[in-house]
């Protein structure tokens, strides 16, 4: 069998024979799609040069590192997010783009700012996921003087130089969450609200979209104080006992941080879940099961997929702008479930 040639390359990726050479020789004349497209062509026709064009793909490709910092590796939003995004890194064609994730355990900030700084070391840009707070402002302007930006992700964050934005409009997913409320229930009463961390600026925004929209919009309701989940799922259990116990008469829930499993738990046991209308953030396993049997009545989700894409294309513009080029503040739409659409 004759050994393929440049001309069978060109053939089977439809392009000429001299795009193919210039592809092999003179790599950088060349757009990485393309590369892609040779390459691709060249292993399916058995060509002798694969090396060669994959080599040139190599040094045609800019080669972006990319570090992020993420919350703790056992809740489904953060594992499924980093499944979206090495998925996102590794789809891109035009760049090499090399992804470090990194998931805290201990959520103080200091330890956020060390997490920041260690990245750094390896890293061109970085994305975080964290509370507002001076120490992790001080480490992004440290980090931003040495011409490493830094995105936030899920959470907006200030500092004194520019920091991007990739996520959800989060006083737009609270102003949904208290419509879903005025809208589903039926009776008069106390409304309670879950938030896991009010540094969160994500679910401090939310809180406040979900007050403003019960302000604005006439009801009976009476909105009690927010309580805080620390972001897990035994104290979120505990808090909504605790408000199950004092207040016969709650009528809604809106959880705006984590711990929403712990909250469905206590709502189940207590034979009231199908009473009391709820609303939480982030489709999973386990909102999903609770609104197949009643619990939650509207999930307000991320779009992780999306959000992935839109992070790593975010970061690599910033990255081929240059110093000058600021970090980019991206609000995505968000997705909503119910029992009907799942």
């Amino acid at each position: 069998m004759a050994r393929a040639t440049i001309r069978d390359v060109a053939a089977h990726a439809k392009l000429s024979v001299s795009t193919v050479n210039r592809a092999i020789h003179e790599p950088g004349k060349v757009r990485g799609e393309t590369l892609q497209m040779i390459l691709q062509a060249a292993e399916a026709v058995g060509f002798y040069g694969i090396a060669s064009i994959k080599q040139s793909l190599a040094i045609a490709r800019p080669r972006l590192r990319i570090g992020v910092l993420l919350l703790q590796r056992n809740r489904v939003l953060y594992r499924d997010l980093n499944i979206a995004l090495e998925a996102a890194a590794k789809a891109v064609r035009d760049h090499d783009v090399m992804i470090r994730i990194e998931h805290l355990e201990d959520l103080s900030p200091q330890n956020v700012a060390d997490g920041l700084f260690r990245l750094a070391e390896t890293s061109d840009c970085l994305c975080v996921v964290s509370t507002e707070h001076p120490i992790v402002s001080s480490a992004i302007e440290a980090l931003a003087a040495r011409q490493i930006k830094t995105f936030a992700l899920i959470s907006p964050l200030n500092a004194r130089c520019n920091v991007g934005y990739l996520g959800i409009d989060n006083w737009k997913s609270g102003r949904t969450a208290g419509w879903a409320i005025h809208n589903i229930c039926k009776r008069d009463g106390k409304v309670g609200i879950l938030v896991g961390n009010h540094r969160y600026r994500c679910q401090e925004d939310a809180e406040s979209g979900f007050r403003s929209y019960l302000r604005e919009h006439p009801n009976n309701f009476e909105v009690l104080e927010a309580q805080s989940t620390f972001e897990t799922e035994s104290i979120a259990r505990e808090v909504t006992e605790s408000l199950l116990e004092k207040h016969r008469d709650l009528v809604g829930l809106y959880v705006a941080g984590g711990g929403i499993s712990g909250a469905c738990a206590a709502l189940r046991d207590s034979k009231r879940g199908n009473d009391i209308v709820m609303v939480g953030h982030d489709f999973t396993e386990v909102t999903r099961g609770a609104l197949l049997d009643g619990t939650v009545n509207l999930i307000i989700s991320h779009p992780l997929q999306h959000m992935a894409q839109e992070t790593i294309a975010a970061m690599i513009r910033s990255f081929d702008g240059g110093a000058d080029f600021p970090p980019q503040s991206i609000s995505l739409p968000f997705d909503l479930y119910t029992p009907e659409n799942i």
